[in-house]
């Protein structure tokens, strides 16, 4: 008989699972703690790693474009506290890519036994049993789960694309519009579908110097 999964999945548009936990920068509890806040709630497979080593400078020396954007980072794996602190305590001894004596200030998550973990999904019996994937938990203020990636251990994760997605996130949730691909701010946003094809060639038909469309279902403004 085949062994059922023992963790969870929670999805894009699910209420992020609440957590009480003992942090590199004390208790935390989610998500009272950070209520107003858009949250980055990260893991990673495991402490004195390289991978993860360049992952936690990178994200370190960006804390303050992140704070800028009301975001607040959380890291997670299954080491113990001390490991946590040893490990983030050598990071500052290290130079990378120009990063250096960087300090990380972020709360990383102490689960030893895995309980955050699990109810987020990031123990993957396909990738480890006993290692988080490096997974990514877009979460708004709100405590709503808007974007989740999955990275497998050995792939370091693209942090200008996670930035990008927030950035994304904010201008849909604050203009009502949607972002094309590779949109960066500044640049054209999408208008929502027209309703009916009556409205859509109405609109094509309306086009202003701050919106055009391209196509009857695909129309664009001016990101102001």
């Amino acid at each position: 008989m085949q062994q059922e999964n023992n963790y969870s999945m929670p999805l894009i548009g699910d209420e992020a699972p609440a957590f009480s936990a003992t942090t590199t920068q004390g208790k935390i509890n989610f998500p009272a703690d950070y209520k107003g806040k858009w949250v980055i709630l990260f893991s990673h497979p495991a402490d004195f790693t390289p991978v993860c080593t360049t992952e936690f400078m990178t994200f370190a020396s960006m804390i303050d474009e992140f704070k800028a954007l009301n975001t607040e980072l959380i890291g997670l794996s299954v080491d113990s506290l001390y490991a946590h602190i040893a490990w983030l305590r050598r990071i500052q001894e290290i130079e990378y890519k120009g990063m250096k004596n960087v300090e990380v200030t972020f709360p990383l998550i102490e689960d030893i036994r895995m309980e955050v973990a699990n109810k987020f999904g990031m123990i993957q019996p396909g990738q480890s049993n006993t290692q988080a994937v490096r997974a990514v938990f877009v979460i708004d203020p709100n405590s709503i789960i808007r974007t989740i990636l999955y990275y497998p251990l050995s792939t370091g994760r693209n942090f200008d694309e996670i930035k990008r997605i927030i950035l994304a996130l904010q201008k849909t949730d604050k203009d009502g519009v949607a972002t094309p691909a590779n949109w960066r701010p500044g640049e054209d946003v999408i208008v929502p579908t027209a309703g009916s094809c009556g409205a859509a060639k109405e609109r094509m038909e309306t086009q202003t110097n701050d919106q055009y469309c391209i196509d009857w279902f695909m129309c664009l403004k001016k990101d102001k």
